[in-house]
């Protein structure tokens, strides 16, 4: 399916997205998971087989409920840092940011009745709850030029940047994309006072990061935080925030400072959040992309598809 097409399927009605797939994998099924990567998954068939599980839950919720789905590649932490950490040298980490999309397109191309897009997964070079931006834009667009080119290369409809910081990293991405010819999505990451880590508004981050590219990015979306701590950021009046069309909420109120000290998995209350995202989207139309991330899996992503399906 061509990019455009893939993406153009996004105005037509609410897509879910899959779960927090770190968490998921550490606390349910067990893997260590060095760095909190998930990549290296792909390179074990016992491990690949449990990854392709992950997201076969996600297209059953899909077809179940009749809502299209955005998946997201196990590709967050593949970029060079990360993977020099973990052994990996740039020709490795080419080929399986690949093998991350040949098996996300291999089980799309399973399903007939759900729209599905294809999202070529990329994290930030730093941690993703402190980094307050220690690079420029253009050493961010350096650096990420080569997951991004990998990524395009095998066919992804978008790559999406979730659980950013800042905005020079942000900026940098677009970039990247840009030179490569890909569409690309920013997914910035907010504390409990619903501004950036590096003290940013939402809205200013979104229209600093428009400024400087010409409105590259495709979207923007919300992720790595629970709707307590930014739906009411959203509500905002500000033009900027209306080109934020999703969220991927934690299930946790816990700050990220809580989160990276807790030895154990605060799930929250799937309940609960399907009905709070449900309730974001009728209040904000425009928030059409609704999923998970940190302590939320199938459970909580059936959740939101219930609610949405009562609701609408």
């Amino acid at each position: 399916m061509p990019r455009a097409s893939a993406l153009s399927r996004l105005d037509e009605g609410v897509f879910l997205t899959d779960g927090g797939l770190e968490t998921d994998l550490i606390f349910h099924h067990g893997f260590e998971m060095p760095e909190f990567a998930s990549f290296p998954l792909l390179d074990d068939p016992a491990s690949l087989a449990v990854l392709r599980e992950y997201y076969v839950d996600y297209l059953r919720i899909g077809s179940e409920h009749g809502f299209g789905l955005v998946l997201d590649t196990p590709t967050w932490r593949a970029s060079a840092n990360w993977g020099q950490r973990l052994g990996y040298d740039a020709g490795q980490l080419r080929d399986v940011n690949r093998r991350a999309v040949e098996l996300l397109q291999g089980l799309r191309d399973s399903v007939e009745d759900t729209h599905i897009v294809v999202s070529g997964c990329v994290g930030p070079q730093g941690d993703a709850y402190t980094d307050l931006g220690s690079m420029g834009a253009e050493q961010a667009e350096e650096y990420h030029s080569d997951q991004v080119e990998a990524l395009t290369e095998a066919g992804v409809d978008v790559v999406s940047a979730l659980t950013l910081t800042n905005v020079p990293e942000a900026v940098g991405v677009v970039r990247a994309a840009a030179r490569h010819g890909v569409p690309v999505v920013i997914a910035f990451t907010v504390e409990t006072d619903g501004e950036l880590p590096s003290g940013v508004s939402l809205a200013e981050a979104v229209a600093e990061v428009d400024e400087a590219t010409d409105h590259g990015a495709t979207h923007f979306l919300v992720n790595c935080a629970h709707p307590d701590h930014f739906a009411d950021v959203l509500a905002g009046e500000a033009d900027s925030l209306r080109r934020i069309r999703g969220v991927r909420a934690n299930a946790s109120r816990r700050s990220h400072a809580e989160l990276d000290e807790s030895p154990d998995l605060d799930d929250g209350d799937p309940t609960e959040l399907g009905h709070q995202l449900a309730a974001l989207h009728d209040q904000l139309p425009h928030i059409t992309i609704l999923g998970g991330c940190c302590g939320t899996d199938r459970r909580h992503i059936e959740q939101i598809a219930r609610a949405l399906s009562s609701s609408g």
